[in-house]
């Protein structure tokens, strides 16, 4: 169902439609899928509107009807798709009978059909959540839907009502068949009347006859009936307006070819009038002869970005080759049908030698085509991303197709499950799973290449397992030149836990001062870096630390990719100009959504490919033009360099846990570091001044203020601002939450403060630009359910902040797909009780789990207790709570909480 909106937008271009992860199609504010070149012009408005306005009164298929009711309105290119797909649905509703039109569910679309139409999808929120199954979801909905509304009235009367452009096409027929007794004549044509009634079925007149008829019966309504589609006919289409006018339509015809010809071309026009037209089998397979190009390296034995790649030209008719004689005779036919080797083809004989002065010029270059240009032709663009009218015009007569190596090559690299490189064995101290396989080998398939490449899965599926698997694998090869790794400083404790923990044989050096003392780092500049195999930094570091830009790396790698979207930023620029072999981009966010932001990842992993964003620009506008595949040649242009696995995926989520617990490492702003460090030397001062159950107060006291400061300085001040630049855990959330968003997946939020809901709420809100829902102890019961119920909606609001204590139980809210812990409770049995809010018997998606953990705190040394199930953690923590921490001495107590400094953040060490 459509997702409906509050409130009528004032602009309609402040809504986006997209697609939900449960296949439903929803309006999204324009702020959350920003990125797309084009702009809707004023015409695009106003149908988008029209169209807004049954969303939200009646919902997604009213919706979805209505689009394929305005036949000729002008629609942005999402809008514009599910046009084309509902239009060919209604199409064929209205080519059945009357009788069938309102009691016959219409036959499923081929799996053929349906791939394409995913494949021409243009870019738009959710994409990704586009498949066969999901259109033929829709088209089945659709059927239902309708057949629903013709209870009380004819299909030919909801048109008039709902769809006046439309009209059923139960009566009228174009036939034409081959004559094969006359060679001057080869083609015979009838138009037909089927009268209405079952009893029918089958029987058809002659148009003639069928008008002297019901003429002669006064039957005007049906008069009428027969004689709208011949008329609309006619003024849609010269060639039936011509045999209207000479009055041969209503009697059977010989036609010569370029006559039958000439017919076909209209064909698609005749459809949407309302005719069924009935055609020779051959015609469904468009028969033509095409200018093949087979594309091979120069050198057979080599393959890389920087291969040279070579064509043979020939000419072939259903993959045969055409003799030289062969293809002298159709540059003499005459523009129509032509009688080759026993069968009929289409043959137009200046758009095949428009298309083979293109594949020739190709060819004839002496130093042969470059990779870029090469893969631009293998997707069906233009070498050099241009489309102009003589391109258009020949590219239908022409195709191109990977040959020997090449093809070799391409098919590994668009089907990964095929390569079978070894893996790093027990240098890597953890097992991966199968699809974390699958993606090592790719990763190092591309990279051998001297590619780019974008790791695209899912949060939560182990990217950062992947790459380091393949840092594992390149130091097994004995490569000299370290990889860089270029991550949000939030993640740089991650990295080093996981390279840490799986990898240990690597050599990691931090290029951070939250990592690196400053003059180690001026060591490392002076001195360099060899015998590291991977050396980390920051995006805001590596502006500052310009050397790095100086090193040839082996491979640039760029964690949470999607912070170079905007190709404008210095960010953006800086990273681009790291010298390296191959370059790598992690994401869990779409990539094919956007097109700017498309444009902007592919200018870092494979700069030139998409040309110059000028170049891009006018390529994607040129391919809202096509009339059909729009956007299939962008797709097949960069999916070879594109791995991405949803969690909804039946080959990955077999292979999952039900739910996956995540700690989430956050940094201390220096505000927070310069209070968390006061509250410490206050805490060792009060300490000698009180004793017995005083003591006990003041360590109580003193635990909730490191907590409070851990989250946000204002939680403790309670001054109310919440600025994102004072909080790490507030930085690490709104990351968190961009992604999520962007997926339209759902979060759960949990806080054991009640003061802390409202700010994370207003938080949230900016985030997902939308509002969400919060739930504390002073929430009454009644209104516990009806919040629920709104989440659990799958249009209800994207993110709920829970209070701990009101949130452990009585809530199912399977909806959510993430549940991020943004303080701890220091105690896994409720933490789990929570968390078991969102992860539920019956749940049908995996659940990620983010525990957020301030480094170099009190949150990080009792989680390792937690983690490691230590003694002292069984002491401190079985009671519940941080009580048991009042036993301990003063020692004890201020190592626990002391501040480690170099590790808490880089902000508090600058």
């Amino acid at each position: 169902m459509i997702s409906p909106i509050n409130s009528a937008p004032k602009i309609a271009m402040h809504l986006h439609l997209g697609i939900t992860p449960s296949g439903s199609l929803t309006l999204l504010p324009a702020d959350s899928v920003s990125g797309s070149f084009a702009a809707p012009d004023a015409a695009a408005v106003e149908s988008v509107e029209k169209i807004h306005k049954v969303f939200n009164r009646q919902g997604e298929l009213p919706a979805l009807f209505a689009l394929a009711a305005r036949r000729n309105a002008v629609l942005p290119p999402a809008y514009n798709f599910w046009k084309i797909f509902t239009s060919r649905w209604l199409r064929e509703r209205c080519a059945l009978t009357a009788t069938e039109a309102e009691s016959t569910p219409l036959p499923p679309l081929s799996s053929e059909h349906t791939k394409s139409l995913v494949e021409s999808a243009p870019p738009m929120p959710g994409a990704e959540y586009l498949s066969g199954e999901c259109l033929q979801q829709k088209w089945e909905a659709l059927d239902a839907w309708l057949l629903g509304q013709l209870e009380s009235i004819s299909f030919s009367d909801y048109l008039q009502k709902h769809a006046p452009e439309w009209h059923v096409a139960g009566q009228l027929y174009f036939h034409l068949a081959e004559n094969p007794q006359d060679e001057n004549l080869p083609f015979a044509f009838i138009a037909t009347w089927q009268p209405q009634g079952p009893e029918n079925q089958g029987k058809h007149l002659p148009l003639g006859r069928a008008l002297e008829i019901y003429s002669g019966k006064q039957q005007k309504a049906l008069l009428r009936e027969l004689l709208e589609p011949v008329q609309l006919a006619a003024e849609s289409s010269p060639f039936v307006a011509g045999l209207i006018e000479n009055k041969v339509i209503y009697r059977p015809q010989a036609w010569s070819a370029p006559q039958a010809w000439q017919f076909l071309q209209e064909v698609p026009l005749l459809k949407n009038c309302g005719v069924i037209v009935r055609l020779p089998d051959w015609w469904q397979k468009r028969p033509r002869p095409l200018v093949k190009a087979s594309m091979r390296t120069a050198e057979e034995s080599m393959f890389g970005a920087d291969q040279l790649l070579n064509f043979d030209i020939s000419v072939v008719l259903d993959g045969k080759k055409l003799t030289q004689r062969e293809w002298q005779r159709l540059m003499k036919s005459e523009t129509g049908l032509v009688r080759l080797k026993g069968k009929w083809v289409e043959v137009d004989a200046e758009k095949l030698a428009q298309a083979m002065d293109q594949m020739q010029a190709l060819a004839a270059n002496a130093h042969g085509v470059g990779f870029v240009e090469g893969m631009r032709l293998l997707a069906g663009a233009t070498a050099d991303l241009r489309q102009n009218d003589k391109n258009l015009e020949s590219e239908a007569w022409r195709f191109i197709e990977a040959d020997g190596k090449l093809a070799e090559t391409l098919k590994k690299m668009r089907q990964p499950g095929e390569l079978k490189t070894a893996l790093p064995g027990a240098a890597l101290k953890a097992t991966l799973r199968p699809y974390q396989q699958t993606g090592a080998r790719w990763l190092w398939h591309l990279n051998q290449l001297g590619l780019g490449a974008c790791l695209a899965d899912d949060m939560g599926l182990g990217k950062t397992i992947q790459v380091i698997a393949l840092i594992l694998m390149l130091k097994k090869k004995r490569v000299d030149m370290p990889c860089i790794l270029v991550v949000p400083t939030s993640l740089l404790g991650n990295w080093k836990a996981e390279v840490e923990k799986f990898a240990p044989s690597l050599k990691a050096v931090f290029v951070h001062r939250a990592m690196t003392a400053l003059e180690e780092l001026k060591t490392l500049k002076k001195s360099g870096l060899a015998g590291s195999d991977i050396v980390l930094t920051s995006y805001g570091t590596l502006p500052r630390q310009k050397w790095l830009l100086d090193i040839q790396w082996h491979t640039a790698i760029l964690d949470e990719a999607q912070a170079i979207k905007n190709a404008g930023t210095t960010q953006s620029k800086t990273v681009k100009k790291l010298k390296s072999r191959a370059r790598i981009a992690l994401t869990g966010t779409p990539v094919e959504n956007r097109l700017s932001d498309l444009w902007s990842l592919f200018d870092f992993i494979n700069p030139g490919l998409l040309g110059s964003v000028k170049e891009f620009a006018n390529f994607a506008k040129s391919l809202e033009q096509r009339s059909t595949e729009q956007y299939a040649p962008l797709r097949k242009l960069v999916q070879p360099y594109i791995l991405r696995r949803l969690k909804t995926d039946k080959r990955v989520i077999d292979d999952l846990p039900d739910k996956t617990e995540l700690t989430a490492w956050c940094g201390l702003s220096s505000r927070q570091a310069v209070m968390y460090q006061s509250a410490v030397e206050e805490m060792a001062e009060r300490l000698d001044t009180v004793d017995g159950i005083q003591r006990r107060g003041v360590v109580l006291s003193f635990m909730m203020r490191f907590k409070q400061i851990c989250n946000h300085p204002s939680q403790v001040l309670g001054d109310g601002g919440y600025d994102l630049a004072d909080s790490g855990k507030l930085q690490r959330l709104s990351e968190l939450c961009d992604e999520i968003n962007a997926r339209q997946e759902k979060v759960l939020v949990f806080t054991q403060f009640r003061e802390l809901c409202q700010p994370l709420q207003r938080f949230l809100t900016e985030r997902f630009s939308r509002k969400g829902l919060m739930l504390h102890g002073g929430t009454q019961p009644k209104r516990r359910q009806q919040l629920v119920a709104e989440f659990q909606a799958d249009n209800g609001p994207p993110f709920f902040v829970i209070s701990l204590k009101a949130g452990g139980t009585g809530l199912n809210l399977t909806a959510a797909s993430h549940v991020i812990h943004f303080d701890r409770w220091w105690n896994p049995a409720v933490e789990n009780q929570a968390t078991d809010r969102a992860y539920r018997i019956g749940q049908q998606r995996n659940v990620l789990v983010h525990k957020f953990v301030c480094r170099g705190t009190i949150e990080e040394r009792v989680d390792e207790m937690i983690r490691q199930k230590s003694s002292m953690a069984e002491e401190l923590l079985s009671g519940g709570a941080e009580s048991k921490l009042t036993e301990l001495n003063d020692s004890e107590l201020l190592k626990l909480v002391s501040l480690n400094l170099k590790t808490a953040s880089a902000e508090a060490v600058s």
